[in-house]
């Protein structure tokens, strides 16, 4: 396309706003990104290629679709406010590859959506500028679907970027670090200045990589017992694990049961659930469980 200018400018955003009279909504949490160099970095660190389908969620005007249209074999957004669609029409009018869903992803059927618009066996890529404040519901979604999708790269708040990608002995380590690291391995490949934005949001932001693993890195023996328990374990961060599992398992578990799983574990109870790796937690999980 010899005419090419890109979407992610701020000129070309305000044009596209004022000649469709767009104004945001704070309720779903929409920060448009206006520097092209930005989304370029994005769509390579998500490694989409011309043989790979994309699927975008809350493609905005289309900025980050655009980039991703002119790498990627095949586009899919989904995009929940209905007033965007006439302008995705126009903006992207230029690129067959795109298809465009009016539909919130926590209610479609992605497997269903995959399967229907990408070749079989085709490499897919979650590549989006996630809303900030409904980022987690909607990865852990993605994640428990087990979706034929080889990576999920999301812009997101730094601060959740960093709490997923976190290790263990660290502050941003708990239960969501556990329950991403479980389906996926996590990086936070760049962090990204706030003024790349329109509006500017009021917190930082980074992009964030989740490749997809074909085995959780741990075997557990019940997987909602296994999510419940790490969540426990970080109750209170400041009590040690035995102060926490006591007081959540206090109707089926006495002091001296939990104490006595501990040791079985080879855990101290002393320790505090930022402490214990992805490994343990398994092990302490499957003990319990063997125990009910």
């Amino acid at each position: 396309m010899s005419d090419y200018k890109a979407i992610a400018t701020p000129v070309r955003t305000k044009a596209i706003l004022e000649k469709y009279g767009f104004s945001f909504k704070k309720s779903l949490g929409q920060n448009f990104l206006i520097d092209a160099n930005t989304l370029e970095n994005i769509v390579n660190h998500a490694g989409v290629t011309r043989e790979s389908g994309a699927i975008e969620i809350g493609p905005g005007i289309g900025a980050l679709t655009e980039q991703l249209a002119r790498k990627a074999d095949k586009v899919l957004a989904f995009e929940i406010d209905q007033r965007l669609l006439p302008i995705l029409d126009d903006t992207l009018h230029d690129y067959d590859n795109v298809s465009v869903i009016h539909q919130d992803i926590l209610q479609a059927n992605v497997q269903e959506t995959i399967r229907e618009y990408f070749k079989e066996g085709q490499p897919v890529h979650v590549v989006a500028n996630l809303p900030y404040y409904i980022t987690t519901p909607i990865l852990m979604n993605l994640l428990m679907e087990r979706l034929p999708i080889e990576s999920i790269t999301v812009m997101i708040q730094k601060e959740v970027a960093d709490r997923m990608a976190a290790s263990p002995n660290s502050k941003a380590y708990g239960s969501l670090s556990i329950a991403v690291q479980y389906y996926t391995e996590a990086k936070v490949v760049m962090d990204v200045p706030r003024t790349v934005f329109m509006p500017q949001p009021n917190v930082g932001s980074a992009v964030l990589r989740l490749a997809m693993r074909d085995e959780p890195p741990v075997s557990v023996d019940n997987e909602p017992f296994f999510f419940d328990l790490v969540r426990a374990s970080f109750g209170q961060r400041r009590k040690t694990i035995m102060n926490n599992l006591s007081r959540h398992f206090k109707d089926r578990f006495s002091k001296d049961d939990i104490r006595d799983v501990l040791e079985k574990s080879d855990i101290e109870g002393r320790r505090r659930g930022e402490s214990l790796s992805i490994e343990e937690f398994a092990r302490l999980a499957n003990t319990f469980y063997r125990a009910l």
